[in-house]
């Protein structure tokens, strides 16, 4: 059973500079029915402006992964790093014990849009971390694409928590199933376009949650659609 999560429906924040869309509860968006799904917390779709972003600000006990969806993203953290991340890249911090990180648009002339989602770790007080690595297209071209998971495997990020992250590519037609193994679950977030996911319609920034099910099916209904697929204990 899939119970879907309308974009219309989602929590929204507008500071000129950053147009966010919630889909679960966040900063000041309250909604005890939507607090997150399972170790999955958060999941906002952000926008924001050329040249701006959010300043030096911290983290913990958090796992924080970034999908970029279009644009190019500045990062900086308290460990050191710095980089840039891009569409087809995923970026994750453990924030663990504490960390600290500046985001912003590195463009000055074009809008950045990201996925920024949180799960929660499976143990608090990890040691803070940094990944990112960058994805083929051809590889999430009507399939599943493992992008991170809590053993690395298929060459992805890797999480401290029972968690699952995949990516999907779909022009209309094309078939993306995925097993659920019994008594799991799984969230879906349609990036961009349209799809079908077992037989009900999805649009850009619906997201839904799955339960009881053996699989998830989508199918394209839009050319250039993606799908972000949670497989969640």
């Amino acid at each position: 059973m899939i119970l879907r999560r309308p974009a219309a429906e989602r929590g929204h924040t507008d500071l000129g500079w950053l147009d966010s869309r919630h889909t679960f509860s966040f900063g000041h968006y309250r909604d005890p029915s939507h607090m997150g799904f399972r170790a999955l917390r958060v999941i906002n779709d952000d926008r924001i402006a050329p040249g701006r972003g959010f300043g030096e600000h911290p983290h913990a006990d958090m796992e924080i992964l970034t999908w970029v969806v279009d644009g190019a993203l500045e990062h900086r953290d308290s460990l050191g790093n710095g980089s840039t991340v891009r569409p087809g890249e995923l970026q994750r911090m453990t924030a663990g014990r504490g960390i600290a990180h500046s985001e912003f648009n590195a463009s000055e002339t074009d809008e950045l849009r990201l996925l920024q989602i949180w799960i929660e770790p499976a143990r608090h007080g990890l040691e803070p971390g940094y990944e990112q690595r960058s994805f083929a297209l051809d590889e999430s071209r009507g399939a599943f694409r493992v992008l991170a998971s809590p053993d690395g495997r298929d060459d992805s990020l890797t999480i401290h928590q029972d968690a699952t992250l995949a990516v999907a590519r779909l022009d209309a037609g094309d078939v993306a199933e995925a097993s659920i193994a019994p008594g799991r679950h799984a969230w879906v977030q349609v990036v961009r376009g349209e799809v079908e996911i077992d037989g009900v319609s999805f649009a850009t920034g619906d997201g839904g949650a799955v339960s009881d099910a053996p699989r998830v099916r989508c199918v394209g209904v839009a050319p250039d659609s993606e799908v972000l697929l949670f497989d969640l204990a």
